[in-house]
């Protein structure tokens, strides 16, 4: 490496102060002006501990290094006092965190959160902070940034959030960046413009980045040398070409026979034997609008048409899967089927219109369809044991006997690869991932018929991920659940649907088997969504992703004037495309 060494973490240990366990030992690695390093490993691995300990964030008393040094410029900033500290974080360090909602302060404006990072380093006036903020969130592709500026975090998507995070870290241009999980909660083509973006800031300010990743996809497209964490030990590190091509230890390799694969012949339609006499689910002419205000009298000026007259049928046994850019209507299909927000149109749960129902009815509904949300935090009431937490469908719907229902909730910890012991704990005592699997054991409580995954693997490593999609595989094998599966990672929905739709704008563009979309895509925009698909070789080169003019725009329309409705035409055995 030519190039100056500008980060040196030496000998870093890292303890649990409250269960005297070591959660990262003895860590050395040096990272370089210019250089993107990742660091991969399964979830607890220590991964975002040893981040949070470059950054001087280690939450106390909880967590403490013990040893080592964190070598920064020339400088140990492992001993630097908070207040030292906030002169490095952002301006000369900046970190993207893994959980956006987290991150953000719920009861402030995206453009005060951002002028206030701004104006906490640079000494500019509000008006040259708002210009920057706009500038930021223009860089990191969300559209119509000056509004996004004044509405709050719940009213953006999980992707847009997280690229809020990311444009509050490049609008200071810190010497190094550590992107803790950047692209989680992205939908591939964001994906790929937030890749090309640190590469672009990496090689005008020749900055150096440290990004921590389960997907091996963004590591193959991203990074130089690659450092593998297990139990908080360095298992390999090496330079990513040879890290791929000739894995030395037994744990990288098996890391990296569990990335799922992205070949059409491997989806499991041939598995599955599908009874389409009467559809589980029936979803007709759904229709979601929010109407937005504004003006001095603050009346109805525009209206968002999340999703607009959206059909499709789920059978007993199947997995239906929707994919989509972030802020396509995805999300907000989910929510609308389990009636937490209201809609238009019929959804009828095995023949029964849910939108016709009292909320009793709807209660004791939902014992059979249950829903795993995207923000595995946001998820869990941080006030209770995660125990209670998966206890309480039980509870609820009074299944088992009370003195059976901690052995069942002991069994679901066992099944989604959980230590029945770490009941008694807390959600912030668990990694992103192992959160997600608490609220995916919560799910399966009442072993209900038809599940709805919202995004549910997305923060899980690989492994783990692997482990999952199995549990839901042998789930359905057992008890014939059928799944909405919403996901923005193909290779995911290919190795686990059926049958797959590709939504636009708040409609469908193109429906069928995970075979007839993926390896025969007909219309323009699932072209751009698969050829913007990460894969995890590095000497594999993408092509060139077509260009579609319908996808920069708004769903937000003025008030009388709809959307066209799309028409979808069968191009050949249940193969339906718009026309575009």
């Amino acid at each position: 490496m030519t190039q100056s060494r500008i980060l040196s973490v030496e000998g870093v240990t890292i303890k649990g102060n409250l269960k005297s366990s070591v959660l990262v030992s003895d860590l050395s690695f040096d990272l370089y002006r210019g250089e993107v390093l990742a660091i991969a490993g399964e979830s607890g691995s220590g991964k975002s501990l040893t981040s949070l300990a470059i950054m001087g964030l280690l939450p106390y008393p909880a967590t403490s290094l013990t040893s080592g040094r964190i070598m920064f410029d020339g400088s140990d900033i492992s001993t630097y006092s908070d207040r030292q500290m906030r002169h490095i974080r952002g301006q000369r360090i900046g970190m993207i965190f893994q959980e956006p909602m987290t991150s953000l302060n719920p009861i402030l404006k995206i453009g005060k959160q951002l002028t206030e990072t701004i104006g906490a380093h640079k000494r500019v006036g509000h008006k040259s902070a708002r210009a920057r903020a706009i500038d930021a969130l223009r860089s990191v592709h969300i559209s119509e940034p000056e509004r996004r500026l004044d509405q709050y975090p719940y009213e953006l998507s999980g992707g847009m959030r997280q690229r809020v995070m990311i444009a509050m870290c490049l609008s200071l241009s810190p010497d190094i960046i550590i992107a803790d999980e950047p692209t989680t909660a992205l939908d591939v083509t964001t994906q790929i413009e937030i890749l090309e973006l640190l590469k672009e800031l990496q090689k005008d300010r020749n900055a150096a980045v440290i990004i921590i990743t389960h997907d091996l996809g963004v590591v193959a497209e991203l990074a130089d040398r690659v450092l593998i964490l297990k139990e908080g030990e360095a298992i390999e590190t090496n330079p990513v070409r040879e890290l791929f091509q000739q894995p030395k230890y037994a744990y990288t390799k098996s890391l990296l026979s569990a990335v799922p694969s992205f070949r059409p012949e491997n989806n499991k339609l041939a598995e599955t034997e599908i009874d389409k006499t009467q559809p589980l689910l029936a979803v007709k002419d759904l229709t979601v609008n929010f109407d937005l205000r504004g003006g001095a009298i603050n009346r109805v000026v525009s209206r968002l048409h999340a999703v607009e007259s959206v059909s499709f049928d789920v059978y007993p046994n199947e997995t239906f899967a929707i994919v989509g850019e972030s802020g396509c209507g995805k999300s907000t299909t989910a929510k609308a089927i389990t009636s937490l927000i209201p809609s238009k149109g019929q959804i009828l749960f095995e023949g029964t219109d849910l939108n016709s129902l009292t909320k009793r009815q709807l209660r004791a509904l939902r014992a059979d369809l249950q829903i795993v949300f995207q923000d595995p935090y946001a998820s869990l009431d941080s006030r209770n044991t995660v125990g209670s937490l998966v206890r309480e469908p039980l509870d609820v719907h009074d299944i088992y006997k009370p003195q059976q229902r901690n052995d069942q909730v002991a069994e679901l910890f066992s099944r989604v690869g959980l230590n029945p012991d770490w009941v008694s704990r807390y959600p912030h005592e668990f990694s992103g991932g192992q959160r997600q699997r608490i609220c995916i054991a919560r799910a399966l409580a009442t072993k209900p018929k038809f599940i709805i995954a919202d995004e549910s693997v997305s923060a899980l490593d690989v492994v783990v991920q692997e482990e999952i999609l199995d549990l839901l595989k042998d789930l359905q094998s057992e008890f014939g659940t059928s799944y909405l599966f919403i996901s923005h990672d193909m290779a995911v929905v290919n190795n686990i649907a059926d049958r797959v739709a590709v939504m636009h704008m708040g409609q469908i563009v193109e429906t069928g088997t995970c075979s007839q979309v993926f390896s025969n895509p007909q219309h323009p925009y699932t072209k751009v969504l698969i050829s913007s698909v990460l894969l995890p070789d590095p000497a594999y080169v993408r092509p060139y992703a077509p260009s579609y003019e319908a996808k920069t725009k708004s769903p937000i329309r003025k008030l009388g004037d709809p959307p066209e409705l799309l028409t979808l035409t069968d191009v050949g055995s249940g193969h339906l495309v718009a026309d575009s």
